[in-house]
């Protein structure tokens, strides 16, 4: 039962429902309220969410990071990747992309069927809940499946010891960050299809899958021909992948970029709840 429903059963057991009140409190919690209702409705697949969360790291960082590591580093001795070895180099690139693929997948298919399979956002509006709450409280959902895969990644950097323990927790606030600013992004567009004719799997495969391949996840990005790096420079998970190889190892970063980093991920978040705000008000109010 979500909040505002708790709210009025127990106002109406008493006898009397305070309209007004329930009202204020639903301007002001809404979002909580909408954040609720969804993590209820993913204890459906927490099992399988967790299992994946936990266990993607550990395939991943032995799978890429000592295997292919240990070619990396053999080729280029004592020098590594960006001074240090090819796994550290690698896993908060590794980290951060797990995090945009999970805010990716959260408000492609669950977005599109909050209005056309289930449309529980229609409800929702017939509510004092506005689109605002809606969008908001949606995405603060998502980041609570996002921090499970930030958190299991941290852990195992620091089992294995990679890279500083404290630098590996700072990942998880930088993979939140560029998490808001991914899933703000694909809801945005996402709230504008009305119909699926398989467009929806196409931000799997052609916007995440190439963002992982060339934001410099693999190698530097300057190691790309000039006429790709431009993908990297407007990729959100360049500049989380940046901030988090800064954190972890102490990679080389001006003020300037840190600056430019920050910046790019807040002022697209910003710019897509903002978007995304407005696509649901139109939608919702049809």
């Amino acid at each position: 039962m979500s909040g505002i429903s708790m709210q009025a059963s127990g106002l109406a057991a008493s006898g009397s429902v305070d309209h007004a009140l329930v009202a204020r409190r639903s301007r002001v919690w809404g979002w909580w309220f909408v954040a609720e209702h969804r993590i209820r409705a993913m204890r459906s697949y927490v099992a399988s969410a967790v299992l994946i969360g936990i266990g993607s790291p550990f395939l991943f960082l032995i799978g890429l990071g000592v295997g292919l590591g240990l070619l990396v580093d053999a080729n280029r001795g004592s020098e590594g990747v960006d001074g240090v070895p090819y796994l550290v180099f690698l896993a908060p690139a590794l980290s951060m992309a797990g995090a945009m693929q999970t805010a990716s997948q959260e408000n492609t298919y669950g977005v599109f069927g909050g209005f056309k399979w289930f449309p529980m956002f229609f409800a929702m509006n017939g509510t004092p809940l506005g689109a605002a709450h809606i969008v908001v409280g949606f995405q603060v959902a998502v980041l609570v499946r996002v921090v499970v895969a930030l958190v299991a990644f941290s852990l195992v950097m620091m089992l294995f010891g990679i890279g500083d323990p404290l630098g590996a927790l700072v990942l998880i606030p930088i993979g939140l960050l560029m998490a808001t600013a991914v899933g703000f992004a694909v809801m945005s567009w996402v709230a504008t299809q009305t119909e699926d004719r398989g467009q929806l799997s196409f931000i799997e495969r052609f916007v995440v899958v190439p963002l992982t391949l060339f934001s410099g996840t693999y190698f530097p990005l300057e190691t790309l021909p000039a006429l790709l790096q431009w993908i990297g420079w407007i990729s959100p998970l360049w500049h989380a992948a940046e901030l988090g190889r800064a954190a972890l190892y102490g990679a080389p970063l001006p003020p300037f970029m840190l600056l430019v980093h920050v910046g790019f991920l807040v002022l697209l978040a910003l710019v897509t709840c903002l978007l995304s705000i407005r696509t649901f008000r139109k939608r919702l109010d049809k």
